[in-house]
């Protein structure tokens, strides 16, 4: 009996089985920690309109706003490795391509949130933040975004 119990042990644990019926191994989704700001086109205009700049814990990044044909658009800014649970300063400025002239310009600290895109079980953990750019409200929470 000892011995049979010792081979269906030995074969569980050779084939990534365990006891509990759970399977152990990890998907290989990537994830970086990183503050991200997300806007609808339509409202900033025309094709391109405004040139969106985002800094948060002094890096930036920037584009232009896309086609409000488009239901949304993103720009992400990657944080530094080991980042954790901390709050860092954001900020930012929405910029008339024609004109040059400021649309929006706003700031604010995030606050970290822990995210596990394998599960919780699995690397990698990252730190994220999510703001949206609104053209008379600055920056927000993207709560409620409709995608349309």
């Amino acid at each position: 009996m000892r011995r049979a119990l010792l081979t269906v042990l030995l074969a569980a644990s050779l084939t990534g089985c365990s006891l509990l019926g759970k399977d152990t191994s990890c998907p290989q989704a990537d994830g970086d920690s990183q503050v991200t700001v997300v806007w609808r086109p339509a409202d900033f205009g025309g094709r391109d309109a405004v040139r969106i700049r985002l800094c948060v814990d002094g890096t930036c990044k920037e584009r232009t706003s896309g086609s409000p044909d488009d239901p949304f658009a993103t720009l992400p800014v990657q944080l530094r490795d080991g980042i954790g649970a901390s709050t860092v300063p954001v900020q930012v400025t929405v910029t008339s391509v024609k004109s040059g002239d400021t649309v929006v310009e706003d700031s604010t600290r995030a606050k970290l949130t822990e995210q596990h895109p394998n599960g919780t079980l699995c690397p990698p953990t990252t730190w994220t933040a999510t703001f949206r750019a609104h053209p008379d409200k600055g920056l927000t929470s993207p709560e409620g975004l409709k995608l349309q």
